[in-house]
């Protein structure tokens, strides 16, 4: 990654408040967290295609918004696993970004991002057994699906306004 900008990191900065607001405020809040969780934040994963910085935004959104959770091991185990899997996924599909599924209504890295980080739902699923006793496979599924919303909703948005907002 090249030299950040003050621009680069007011946009970082921007973003990570915004992950925040759509993740702790009423009533999104009731939606955000838990085994049966729909954080609408998470469709700002995508932004990690346009540029990595937003990698860093998403996480620092992430871990800031995870210390109303469970506290500080929510802000490892959310932030890490953020970190790693969004890195992962856009490192994995970007040579993908610029094909399309279904008459061009998804991006296709977008579509298979989409399924490969709701499938790594398992270390919230993990931590939630641990910490509060949740049956650990069902707390995956319901995760995961809930995730899998977010995301695939997210997919058709965040690619239709970057088309219209330069995210760069």
């Amino acid at each position: 990654m090249k030299q950040l900008t003050v621009r680069d990191y007011v946009q970082m900065a921007l973003v990570a408040a915004l992950y925040i607001v759509l993740t702790v405020t009423p009533p999104l809040n009731a939606i955000s967290y838990g085994a049966y969780q729909f954080r609408i934040s998470e469709m700002l994963n995508f932004l990690g295609f346009i540029h990595p910085k937003y990698i860093i935004a998403v996480t620092i959104g992430c871990m800031i918004s995870n210390f109303y959770s469970f506290g500080m091991i929510d802000v490892i185990v959310g932030g890490g696993s953020t970190l790693v899997f969004v890195s992962l996924g856009v490192w994995l599909f970007s040579k993908y970004k610029n094909e399309y599924l279904f008459n061009g209504m998804i991006n296709k890295a977008y579509w298979y991002f989409s399924f490969f980080f709701a499938a790594t739902m398992f270390t919230v699923a993990a931590e939630l057994t641990i910490l509060s006793g949740a049956p650990f496979f069902l707390t995956w599924f319901t995760t995961a699906i809930g995730e899998l919303a977010s995301l695939l909703v997210g997919a058709i948005l965040i690619d239709k306004i970057a088309k219209r907002i330069d995210f760069k």
